[in-house]
């Protein structure tokens, strides 16, 4: 079964973009990888241990806001060639330091594959 490596998948994450919103955080995804989609989202991981719900983290696609746990076969995370999107996690915002987030997704033939990244969030940002 082929599996996309975690160090290849990073490459998705747009450095410099985790940032804190006024009623939690988000971060940028940019694909240059080639267009494909995922048919299922799993929980981000926030610094290795605390799972945020899926009903809180969310995407836009085409104008309209999307949570994680809407995603399925009917409603796929397209994720097009040289487009970003922006992830956005409704909650408390990020303490100022670095942070480790993983994202994971279930892609048809490949099952779920997933990166964690590390950022970090800037005093007053």
């Amino acid at each position: 079964m082929p599996i996309v490596p975690a160090f290849i998948l990073r490459r998705l994450y747009l450095k410099g973009s985790l940032r804190n919103t006024l009623d939690g955080w988000q971060f940028t995804l940019r694909n240059s990888l080639g267009s494909g989609y995922a048919n299922g989202l799993v929980p981000l991981k926030l610094d290795d241990s605390q799972e945020i719900p899926m009903n809180e983290t969310s995407f836009e696609s085409d104008g309209k806001t999307i949570t994680f746990d809407q995603v399925n076969e009917d409603n796929t995370f397209g994720l097009k060639m040289n487009t970003e999107i922006v992830i956005t996690v409704t909650g408390e915002p990020l303490p100022t330091g670095e942070h480790t987030i993983y994202f994971g997704c279930i892609v048809p033939g490949l099952g779920q594959i997933g990166f964690d990244f590390t950022d970090e969030i800037s005093p007053g940002g």
